[in-house]
């Protein structure tokens, strides 16, 4: 069961969604105000997923909603009447996964919930996957850097490599990080020039 936050800024009463959702089976958290106060609700409260009912979003909800996403990324679906191109993008930007200038039909809102989870799960493992990707480029890119160095004072690459990997070995670390400690120790050096 989705563990769901609801968030306005509007003065329309919420009751009626709030009703709506947990008659569809989810398990409604306490009602937020005001979008100032997502960071915090997030944090105390830990939804599954976030639901922004906004006519008009704010700038200041935009950058709240930012703030939320980078320090506690959960799926965002945002209900309001703005249907401006510029303004959709940087609501996606800002980390909302679903945006619907349509009413709140009770029949449509768990379509909509569902997508943007499955949405937001498949890009979270999006980045992940690009993280390992960047972080196995830092890796190589300081082995070579590394070998680089064992080059330069006479060794050939096949040896080089093999001195970082019996380095490694004998100090219990990954090849990489002491790569990464030979070219920093290097820097130092030459640093001192």
């Amino acid at each position: 069961m989705l563990r769901v936050l609801l968030v306005t800024d509007t003065d329309k009463p919420i009751g009626e969604l709030r009703q709506a959702l947990a008659r569809l089976g989810y398990d409604m958290l306490d009602a937020v105000a005001s979008p100032a106060a997502l960071p915090r609700a997030v944090e105390r409260q830990r939804p599954d997923v976030i639901i922004i009912d906004a006519e008009s979003p704010s700038r200041d909800t935009l950058e709240q909603l930012a703030v939320m996403s980078r320090d506690a990324p959960r799926p965002v679906v945002m209900f309001g009447v703005e249907s401006d191109q510029q303004f959709i993008r940087a609501a996606v930007g800002a980390g909302v996964t679903a945006y619907s200038v349509e009413s709140l039909a009770p029949h449509r809102l768990a379509p909509i919930l569902e997508v943007a989870v499955a949405r937001f799960a498949h890009e979270a493992q999006l980045r992940r996957r690009l993280e390992a990707v960047e972080a196995e480029l830092a890796d190589r890119k300081a082995i070579d850097r590394a070998k680089r160095l064992l080059i330069d004072q006479g060794l050939t690459e096949q040896a080089a490599y093999t001195t970082l990997r019996r380095a490694a070995m004998d100090s219990g670390q990954r090849i990489a990080e002491v790569a990464r400690a030979m070219v920093t120790a290097s820097n130092g050096r030459h640093g001192d020039l």
